[in-house]
């Protein structure tokens, strides 16, 4: 049975050390998704959402987020973070589009920055969600995954495809 590194000897929340792991370069890589209406799509793709350019102010919040997640998720380390970016890929179904969102997020350092490229592709996801709600509502943001981690003791990648 795995022991829960984030727990102290009482029970209660610790940040775990880190100071004896080796500095490496580490990398992240995220999915998220929002499913939007023909409207929203093409107001996005066409830039002419009354609140600005939807893709751009997303993009910057994502990038903000990671920079922040420390700030957010408790026992997330504060990371130097050595790159951020974040790609948009859209894709048409039956009755709306989806937008599909990676976050890929860098550091030189002791922990890994998964929580980070999660924290990019989520707040990417919500801001769009936040700039559109004014014309629908029922957008869907989808499920939120890691795709892709390196760097330090174990690597990961997701075997299905996106």
């Amino acid at each position: 049975m795995t022991e829960f590194t984030h727990i102290n000897t009482q029970g209660n929340a610790k940040m775990v050390d880190v100071s004896h792991k080796d500095i490496t370069k580490r990398t992240a890589i995220a999915h998220s998704s929002i499913q939007v209406n023909d409207t929203i799509y093409n107001q996005i793709i066409n830039n002419t959402a009354k609140k600005g350019n939807v893709l751009n102010t997303a993009q910057i919040a994502g990038i903000m987020a990671a920079k922040n997640t420390a700030t957010i998720i408790p026992m997330c380390h504060p990371l130097p973070l050595t790159g951020i970016d974040i790609q948009y890929e859209w894709r048409q179904e039956d009755t709306h589009f989806t937008l599909h969102i990676t976050s890929t997020v860098s550091t030189t350092g002791k922990t890994g920055v998964e929580m980070e490229a999660l924290t990019a592709a989520s707040i990417t996801a919500l801001t769009i969600y936040d700039m559109c709600k004014a014309v629908d509502k029922g957008m869907i943001i989808g499920e939120t995954y890691l795709i892709e981690k390196t760097g330090g003791k174990s690597d990961f990648n997701r075997s299905f495809s996106q």
